[in-house]
């Protein structure tokens, strides 16, 4: 009765349109009313569920992210990507992909590749003679990966969420993922410039322009290098790397591409204090919702029923990939995560399933969520750059989003795929 409370009251309040920290909080609090506990627990949980200090990398990488972004970053990124394919046909939609896959290991945000980089390659593609509605989904598209490659705060709190996998093993199980989603979408732009016509972008560089351009883009491609290499040899933690990722970005932004000064940080400060603030609320409201459906034994619950079905582990991924496909087109990842980890983790070990490979599938199913009609978030971001109505872009997003169905096919029966590299490399 009192799971029934719960889930019916955050349903209830996501209905009428309450944002989702409020919405988990008020269905929790709903919740203890009804089984008569005494409602400071719930205070207390929600302060508790701050209490962590993996939670401090947030608001680091956050800003490493804007100090990064507040200047050329992107235009660097863009001409080193050009520089591969801007002149072979649909080059501007090869760039597109490319230069969003290199900042997802900076930003770590799916919404800061669109609205960043983003906005510019959308501009750019509609002056090519690009149409806007494409130009818009194809940004969209791309942009999911930005919390598959690390770092990644929605990989972040998984691990929080589960115990059963860490930061480290899920930022490096996240690298062949989202190098195979960027693969999948530049593999459907070229077939889309050739059936569309959409053509290349000037001549070849020479090789001086090569190496000039290269050479410029070196600081900016090391920060995600030098997280994960730090971490996973041991020189620093997640949340230590995320404080070392400032520093860096600050001195690439001041002394190496001279984009950032002292007046900006206040403001920058300020935008990623935001920022944190409306993450930390939703994992405090987050941690006192799981507390909730712990203490209705909801996992262990649900663990029983679908041991008792008899399912095999790959019938349950499937079903898993529909109702997470389903769930996240309502819902963002990163609510989503520490919602459904805390269930379903359980059940899928319980099944045999290893939890680095259980991770990906459900992290790689609530970003699709995220260019899924009809909410799409990231649609809506890109839609309003390119100024076109969400019906044309509906009609462009489709085949990419079936396309990335396929990957996340792949990724459900091909376990390695996810914890080969870390396997490799030893993480733990």
């Amino acid at each position: 009765m009192t799971a029934g409370v719960l889930f019916g009251g955050l349903v209830l309040f996501l209905a009428l349109g309450v944002p989702i920290a409020f919405a988990l909080g008020a269905a929790t609090l709903t919740a203890v009313l009804g089984a008569g506990l005494n409602p400071i627990a719930v205070t207390q949980k929600l302060i508790s569920g701050l209490d962590s200090f993996p939670l401090m990398a947030i608001p680091f990488f956050l800003l490493a992210a804007e100090l990064m972004t507040s200047g050329a970053l992107a235009e660097v990124l863009l001409r080193f990507a050009s520089m591969f394919v801007g002149h072979k046909r649909g080059g501007l939609g090869h760039t597109n992909i490319l230069t969003i896959t290199f900042f997802s290991g900076i930003s770590g945000s799916a919404l800061a590749d669109a609205a960043g980089p983003g906005s510019l390659l959308i501009r750019m593609m509609r002056k090519s003679g690009y149409p806007p509605a494409y130009a818009a989904a194809l940004t969209a598209a791309a942009s999911i990966v930005g919390p598959i490659i690390p770092p990644s705060i929605v990989m972040i709190l998984y691990a929080l969420a589960d115990e059963a996998v860490s930061v480290l093993r899920l930022f490096m199980a996240g690298v062949v993922p989202g190098l195979m989603i960027s693969a999948a979408m530049i593999g459907y732009n070229a077939w889309a410039s050739h059936r569309r016509d959409f053509r290349g972008e000037g001549e070849a560089p020479g090789p001086d322009e090569i190496l000039r351009t290269s050479w410029r883009a070196i600081p900016a491609l090391l920060l995600p290098t030098l997280i994960v290499v730090g971490v996973h040899s041991g020189a620093f933690t997640p949340t230590e790397a995320s404080v070392i990722a400032v520093f860096y970005a600050l001195f690439c932004g001041m002394v190496i591409y001279r984009t950032i000064s002292w007046s900006m940080l206040p403001q920058l400060i300020a935008r990623t204090a935001f920022m944190s603030a409306a993450i930390l609320l939703i994992i405090a409201a987050s941690s006192a919702f799981a507390w909730m459906l712990t203490y209705t034994q909801t996992p262990q619950v649900l663990t029983a029923w679908i041991q008792g079905l008899g399912l095999s582990p790959i019938m349950f991924l499937l079903a898993v990939n529909v109702f997470l496909l389903l769930f996240g087109i309502f819902i963002e990842p990163l609510p989503g995560v520490l919602v459904v980890a805390p269930i379903l983790a359980p059940m899928a070990a319980a099944l045999g399933i290893d939890p680095t490979h259980f991770a990906i599938v459900v992290i790689v199913n609530l970003n699709l969520g995220m260019i899924t009609p009809p909410v799409a978030s990231l649609l809506a971001v890109t839609g309003m750059i390119a100024k076109v109505r969400m019906a044309d872009l509906n009609r462009e997003i489709y085949p990419m989003l079936a396309i990335q169905i396929l990957v996340l096919l792949l990724l459900t029966f091909v376990p390695v795929l996810s914890t080969g590299l870390p396997d490799l490399m030893g993480a733990k």
